[in-house]
């Protein structure tokens, strides 16, 4: 199993990306900014919408698995990686949330 850091390498540029912000039926359920600390998960978010163009329970998996050992420890510790929980809850509660990009 590759490692997250590794993961990051493979995935498109992200670095034009000034938020992601995650929708359900027009409302605002969660936002990524680009700060320290999210970066990964702006590229990983990112790279979901490019393939899937919204998150539905197969992006969320797709994205589980690119979390790679991060997507284990917050498993373990619900609450410590916000947006890993949030691919769980999609996969868990069978949601599709709008992405939209803003640059």
């Amino acid at each position: 199993m590759q490692n997250f850091k590794d993961i990051l390498e493979t995935l498109e540029d992200a670095s034009h990306i000034k938020e992601i912000i995650l929708s359900n039926n027009n409302e605002t359920v969660g936002s990524i900014e680009k700060k320290p600390g999210s970066l990964g998960s702006i590229k990983i978010y990112h790279h979901l919408w490019l393939t899937y163009g919204e998150l539905n329970i197969d992006a969320a998996l797709e994205g589980i698995e690119l979390y790679s050992e991060h997507s284990a420890e917050a498993e373990n510790h619900p609450g410590q990686h916000p947006n890993i929980d949030r691919l769980f809850d999609v996969v868990e509660n069978k949601q599709t949330l709008k992405m939209k990009i803003i640059k």
